[in-house]
């Protein structure tokens, strides 16, 4: 763990967190104490990304939009600094070949037994629903033999919706369920189909967890409108 980042989360993230946010956790320990995993969340609020890793002792290295490492300018580099800092991983989100090899570095962080954290659908989520998961994920944990921990965030959306700079203070939560193994797949890396049936597998154990609605379209396409939102399932 970087110095940087531990002294943040010990003295300035954790301690805010808890005291502001009033987070609530269940099944904190299905979290591994050591060794690799991967801590696949549902993505509803971009402080997603700082709530989660404030409640865990081990530090979460996540895949992060390669944008934040290539921006020109002052802005640019204190952005890029701060990334590399807190060991903050590229991720190419065009899809398709660039974005699966970006996930290299994903891989080798998990083959030296690091926390990696990754949002199976790609995005925030527009609109509070759980929508279809990219197949990265599942590529990652056939390729390392890594358990995967599906996490549900709960209310991080009414803490920071899409376009609020800053957080509204209020409650929110998490649920951190049961590992899933796919080690008996791994000859499947290379499969799609197989590739396809674990990412559903972790999506509907997100699902299940968050008790979110589900949407069979990723929510990249929903968010820019390449497809149509799909009406909303009536109670």
């Amino acid at each position: 763990m970087s110095t940087f980042y531990w002294s943040a989360k010990t003295f300035a993230v954790a301690p805010a967190t808890r005291l502001l946010f009033r987070p609530w956790v269940k099944g904190l320990g299905n979290v591994p104490a050591e060794g690799a995993a991967i801590l696949a969340s549902n993505h509803l609020s971009v402080s997603d990304s700082v709530f989660m890793p404030a409640m865990l002792k081990r530090q979460v290295h996540f895949l992060a939009k390669k944008d934040y490492f290539t921006g020109a300018g002052p802005k640019g580099w204190i952005t890029r600094k701060f990334f590399e800092a807190t060991n903050q991983l590229p991720m190419d989100r065009s899809g398709g070949e660039a974005s699966l090899r970006s996930l290299d570095a994903g891989l080798e962080a998990l083959r030296e037994g690091r926390l990696l954290g990754i949002y199976p659908e790609g995005t925030r989520s527009p609109d509070g629903r759980l929508h279809r998961g990219k197949i990265g994920v599942a590529k990652l944990a056939l390729a390392s033999g890594a358990p995967v921990v599906p996490i549900a965030m709960i209310g991080t959306d009414q803490a920071q919706p899409i376009g609020r700079t800053l957080p509204r203070i209020r409650r929110i939560g998490m649920i951190f369920g049961e590992p899933l193994d796919f080690s008996d797949r791994a000859e499947g890396v290379t499969d799609a189909r197989v590739l396809r049936a674990v990412t559903d597998e972790i999506m509907e154990a997100i699902r299940r967890l968050s008790g979110q609605e589900y949407v069979d379209a990723y929510a990249a396409d929903v968010k820019s409108g390449r497809v149509p939102a799909p009406p909303r399932a009536r109670d």
